[in-house]
């Protein structure tokens, strides 16, 4: 079929192509000043005081637990529904993830009482994810993070511009860690974020993106160091120019992306009344104008009617995918205790088309579909 409905795409017009070809005809392509004022103006939006962007989330992810000196014998407590760059970079520091089950199918978040039956002596951070756009509760999990003595970090990969009565996404961890990959709500192809108020968090993760080093390229472009020393055994994290300068356009389109993605969240809930045997949609309305809504999951009665479902989608030329395979299921961590919610959850959940070039006709057409697999 030729007329595909893909899962998501990019929002991109003459804009981002001028902002890429400006950084080429500037003959300077690596971390430079665009990468500077993004940082800058990343971290404002969300609320923070410093950013320091990355080649990756998961390059951000590492470079905060690193910076927070993780290491063997330390363990952290994340959410085995999601990605599993969230588990791997707790790993390259030499500590262990720790798998904690969410609330509910209903609210699919890392659940703070499986959180606080989790830690132990070895605990030195929780690092939780607010799935598809939905803020976890920080409230819940500041408290504990701070009656243990623990760092708290937000895996906010889904949600730029999300945010709790408590304030944005971004601004609720001690370091938070976004991810601008090319199906995320802000893109710049690959590149990351993290965001943080503490000064010497800031300093530790801006030496080691750049292998440790006392100054940059562009610090000796400018001709502010003739040379350097290398203090810590860093990483070549540094993100280009090219992604910043896509992320500073794509940034100014953020606000209205967001409201373009409530909206079809929306429409597909609306839709969905209709045919409630399908299942349902997480969360609620209400939450919807809190959330980035960065993907649009359905949890659906049955593993084999959430595979029907998909393989009526691939037959009419409408994309799907699953999010997540629990991670703590994957071979490289076994062997590891049942998440029951976790793992139910994951069998149903079916995700859907969105992304803020959809027309409310493709909505539609993915209700209609709805409607025939059950007739």
């Amino acid at each position: 079929m030729s007329d595909q409905l893909p899962l998501s795409a990019p929002s991109f017009d003459e804009a981002e192509v001028q902002a890429v070809a400006d950084v080429v005809r500037s003959g300077w392509l690596t971390m430079g000043p665009r990468t500077a004022q993004f940082e800058q103006a990343f971290s404002t939006f969300v609320g923070s005081k410093h950013g320091v962007m990355a080649s990756s989330c998961t390059a951000a992810l590492h470079l905060a637990f690193a910076a927070l000196d993780l290491g063997p014998g330390d363990e952290v407590i994340v959410p085995s529904l999601t990605f599993v760059a969230t588990a791997n970079a707790v790993a390259y520091t030499g500590a262990t993830p720790v798998f904690a089950d969410i609330v509910s199918p209903e609210c699919p978040l890392m659940d703070p009482e499986a959180v606080r039956a989790l830690i132990g002596p070895r605990t030195k951070a929780i690092c939780t994810v607010h799935y598809a756009g939905y803020v976890a509760d920080m409230v819940a999990l500041r408290a504990l993070s701070d009656a243990h003595g623990l760092a708290l970090v937000e895996d906010a990969a889904h949600s730029p511009g999300a945010r709790s009565a408590e304030g944005p996404a971004g601004s609720l961890g001690d370091i938070s860690c976004f991810s601008f990959f090319s199906n995320k709500n802000l893109v710049t192809g690959e590149g990351g974020m993290c965001t943080s108020d503490d000064e010497e968090l800031v300093r530790r993760m801006r030496l080691l993106r750049a292998h440790g080093m006392t100054a940059t390229s562009w610090d000796r472009e400018r001709g502010h160091a003739s040379g350097y020393d290398v203090i810590e055994r860093g990483y070549n994290y540094r993100p280009s120019e090219l992604e910043a300068a896509l992320g500073l356009v794509q940034l100014d389109k953020l606000p209205a992306m967001l409201a373009r993605r409530r909206e079809l969240v929306g429409r597909y809930r609306l839709g969905l009344e209709r045919t409630p045997e399908v299942g349902f949609v997480p969360f609620s309305a209400e939450l919807d104008e809190m959330s980035s809504c960065h993907i649009m999951p359905l949890v659906t009665p049955s593993n084999e009617e959430r595979d029907r479902l998909r393989a009526a989608a691939a037959d009419a030329g409408i994309q799907t995918s699953v999010h997540y395979q629990p991670v703590h299921s994957f071979k490289v961590f076994q062997p590891q205790a049942a998440l029951p919610i976790t793992e139910d959850y994951a069998a149903r959940e079916v995700t859907l088309p969105l992304y803020p070039a959809m027309a409310d006709s493709d909505v539609d057409r993915v209700l209609g579909l709805f409607a025939m697999v059950n007739a």
